[in-house]
């Protein structure tokens, strides 16, 4: 259902929770997970501490629930570009192009879950991790798809399982994406460039 749709009363309760998960991130990128309490973040967001506990059971739940909502934003970002209208080729350029701009929008929180995802406690890591494996076992399995689906209308030559080069391109595109997370090298604004790497490589 649209928003837009919902009582207001709802509608309400909604935007609360966005401005705690918002107040969260902010707090836990520049502290880090374990510097932080409930009561920051509720003072934050302009809360009492108490409505905080309304939406959230403890810290805990609240970090799982702001990272399992990234997840779904590019989850969903990601199966949008791999459905998109168009041969294989195209559906592989919007698919670069989604995975970079869903990345770089959502640097805080990448940059978040990846400082904490080692040092996090064991309840902390429990369920999370597994939930966004198979959110990205998904998208793998219909990058996959456009790979099988180029080899069988003959535009790619069947000279790799096309599981393979799910595997190979987005390990390209993470490669280039962690790269600009360290702000050692741009994106490529063409998804192209990273194209013509993948498909042509080095040899004439």
């Amino acid at each position: 259902m649209c928003e837009l749709n919902l009582p207001r009363r709802e509608r309400e309760r909604i935007r609360q929770r966005q401005d705690m998960l918002a107040a969260a991130l902010a707090l836990f990128s520049e502290k880090g997970y374990h510097n932080v309490s409930m009561q920051e973040i509720a003072e934050k967001a302009e809360f009492a501490v108490g409505t905080l506990y309304k939406f959230f059971k403890n810290k805990e739940d609240l970090y799982k629930a702001l990272i399992s909502e990234q997840a779904d934003r590019f989850h969903a970002a990601l199966t949008e570009a791999l459905r998109a209208e168009g041969n294989a080729v195209e559906r592989l350029r919007s698919y670069v192009q989604a995975k970079g701009r869903v990345f770089m929008d959502n640097a805080a929180c990448v940059r978040l879950y990846f400082a904490e995802h080692r040092g996090a406690s064991f309840n902390i890591k429990a369920g999370l991790d597994s939930d966004i494996r198979a959110r990205c076992e998904l998208t793998l399995r219909r990058l996959e798809s456009v790979f099988a689906d180029g080899m069988a209308s003959g535009l790619f030559r069947r000279t790799a399982d096309p599981w393979h080069l799910a595997l190979a391109l987005d390990s390209l595109c993470n490669a280039f994406l962690f790269h600009w997370l360290e702000e050692r090298q741009p994106y490529p604004e063409s998804p192209d460039i990273l194209l013509n790497i993948f498909f042509h490589g080095l040899m004439e």
